[in-house]
């Protein structure tokens, strides 16, 4: 993820997104680009991070889901073929919010933002998109693990799903520190069926292959760890490339999906027949992060195209999480900058996105 330094965002110097039409839409807010025109190579970056996981902070017995909520009903998710199911075998359809950058949108890792999301919107998975690269975790491991912590332990408190999400667009440059991440919070939430791991966010420029050995290695440590919680797995083309998943699937481990991600302004019909043909190659898809608008995060809101999408993922019970509950001065944000970071937001707080994505939730 690149960012040029430039006035706006929260508690920041001043951020934003790069945004380059027709042969590169990087997402202001997640990254989703396509390939850079010939001749160009986009910079690799490698930053050193910590390699050995600590002991868990807390127990791992689990926690009783309050009565009626989503887990309590769901319990442990499954793959089964191409769908998601919960604990009596019937697909499960989530529905939620993703959380901005946790290095740059840490303000809302609260437990307030959370209990307001389920109270009030009715999410049933929220999303942590803990940052890797650009003074995220390989730089404050500690800070970045403990914002994680916060909303996942909400979320087990209010009895609906959260996905850990390893948001970074170079994991297969980060696997030991990847590896020892995830054994952690394995060992920490192996009993607790509230908890997905997403242990790539949105692979760019790595091939399948590439991506599927790094998956391999992560979710061998998840398993050796004893958890066998729902793991995602993010595609090539900033998740957008489910047929190479669809075409050689994980086969050494159980209980994983695989990432779709979509920009309504930017990815339309050709997207949902590539997602549909990689469901009928009996792998199952989670779309674990999408907006409104354009892919750069930024302009070109459809709420048309969007309600395609919406429909194309009820018709096929394909669980869902908006891009993003956060402020910034972009389409893609559910609010408007200077919104309440502790959540119970007025409707003058929603940005259209926002709004059009919470009547969504609530129907």
């Amino acid at each position: 993820m690149k960012r040029n330094p430039v006035a706006g965002g929260r508690g920041l110097s001043g951020w934003r997104g790069l945004c380059v039409a027709v042969h590169l839409t990087l997402l202001g807010g997640c990254g989703i680009e396509e390939p850079l025109p010939p001749g160009e190579q986009p910079p690799v970056v490698v930053e050193p991070g910590p390699t050995a996981p600590t002991s868990p902070a807390t127990p791992t017995h689990p926690t009783p889901a309050p009565l009626a909520s989503p887990v309590a009903t769901n319990g442990k998710l499954q793959v089964v073929g191409n769908q998601i199911q919960n604990q009596n075998g019937v697909a499960v359809q989530l529905k939620g919010m993703s959380l901005f950058w946790s290095q740059w949108g840490g303000a809302f890792y609260n437990a307030s933002v959370v209990n307001s999301l389920t109270d009030n919107w009715k999410v049933t998975v929220v999303r942590a998109a803990m940052g890797v690269e650009e003074g995220g975790y390989l730089t404050n491991p500690a800070a970045e693990k403990a914002r994680v912590k916060t909303v996942v332990d909400a979320a087990i408190a209010k009895g609906i799903y959260v996905i850990i999400d390893w948001h970074d667009h170079n994991a297969t440059q980060h696997t030991a520190q990847a590896k020892a991440f995830f054994t952690e919070m394995a060992q920490l939430y192996k009993n607790t069926p509230n908890v997905i791991f997403e242990i790539f966010n949105e692979p760019d420029y790595e091939s399948w292959s590439e991506v599927r050995a790094y998956a391999v290695e992560v979710i061998g440590a998840i398993r050796g760890a004893g958890a066998p919680n729902l793991v995602v797995v993010g595609t090539p083309t900033w998740s957008q490339g489910v047929d190479a998943a669809a075409s050689n699937p994980i086969t050494q481990y159980p209980n994983v999906a695989y990432t779709l991600h979509f920009y309504a302004g930017t990815h339309g019909q050709w997207l949902r027949d590539r997602a549909a043909a990689a469901l009928s190659k009996g792998i199952a898809l989670f779309v674990t992060e999408f907006g409104t608008c354009d892919a750069s995060g930024n302009g070109n809101l459809n709420l048309n195209e969007t309600q395609l999408w919406i429909d194309f993922m009820n018709s096929r019970k394909l669980s869902w999480a908006n891009w993003s509950l956060h402020d910034k001065p972009e389409t893609a944000s559910a609010l408007v900058p200077g919104a309440s970071t502790t959540g119970n937001w007025p409707a003058s707080a929603l940005t259209p996105s926002g709004t059009f994505i919470k009547q969504k939730l609530l129907q």
